[in-house]
């Protein structure tokens, strides 16, 4: 059955950390099902946008829904799964993949109820579902980078998400680690999940996701497919980013005083 409503939509949205507009007058509908690349050089504002989303970034104007509810406002806070811009995790969880992926199953269950029958069989469905099905009760420390990466995917679909977001997933993972993420969304977009992949690089995925979002200067430059976003993607690699607004630092979310900025030019 087709939802009544869609995955995403902004209505002249501006999103931004403090009182500092990142991204302004965004109007953006993702239908649920959809697999869509979010694209953007450093500073573009595309990651802003994510979190966004997530509730993560405050929202200063506008309309933003997910799954037809305002942002934050999710009853079932497991229809949203994410995937951070990290690409391990051993040394956070000292812990084998199976208790790994566990921790996703906490936003459906919460955090006193314990896993019954229905949730480890959702553990091991995530982990089979990333390729590691043989690795479930393997240190998460002793895994490649690129299986600690999709032991993160694991853990965020093992929620049983309706919306997947994903912040550069194929970042710093090698060649076949990449072929095997994208093997594994192919997956996840065929049962229904929507994809919304934020990245530099979307070539990797190219045979996932079909739509292009591509942010420039905190607005939306670009919406349509993917195979005809190209010329935009070429102009973003090829010039120089965005210079960072005056009190915002794009590896961390804080404000910082104006006179910092002003020394720095």
């Amino acid at each position: 059955m087709t939802p009544e409503f869609p995955a995403i939509r902004l209505r002249g949205a501006t999103i931004g950390y403090g009182d500092v507009p990142i991204v302004r007058n965004v109007d953006l509908t993702i239908a649920a099902g959809e697999a869509v690349a979010v694209l953007g050089s450093n500073g573009s504002g595309k990651t802003t946008l994510s979190r966004g989303l997530l509730g993560l970034a405050t929202m200063l104007d506008g309309d933003m829904q997910v799954l037809g509810a305002p942002v934050g406002r999710l009853r079932e806070r497991g229809r949203v799964g994410y995937v951070p811009q990290r690409h391990s995790i051993s040394g956070a969880v000292p812990a084998t993949v199976r208790e790994a992926v566990a921790v996703g199953r906490l936003a459906r269950l919460g955090l006193f109820r314990p896993l019954g029958a229905a949730d480890r069989r959702a553990v091991a469905d995530a982990v089979a579902a990333v390729g590691l099905g043989d690795r479930l009760d393997d240190k998460v420390a002793a895994l490649s980078g690129g299986q600690q990466r999709r032991v993160l995917v694991a853990r965020a679909l093992a929620a049983e998400p309706e919306l997947l977001i994903m912040d550069e997933p194929t970042a710093g993972v090698d060649a076949a680690s990449q072929e095997a993420l994208a093997g594994t969304l192919a997956t996840i977009s065929a049962s229904g999940t929507t994809l919304v992949v934020v990245t530099h690089e979307s070539a990797p995925l190219a045979g996932v996701l079909t739509r292009a979002v591509v942010v420039d200067h905190g607005r939306v430059a670009y919406d349509g497919p993917l195979s005809e976003a190209g010329h935009h993607d070429e102009h973003l690699h090829h010039h120089p980013p965005e210079r960072e607004p005056a009190g915002y630092r794009l590896d961390q979310p804080t404000v910082t005083p104006r006179s910092a900025t002003t020394r720095e030019r």
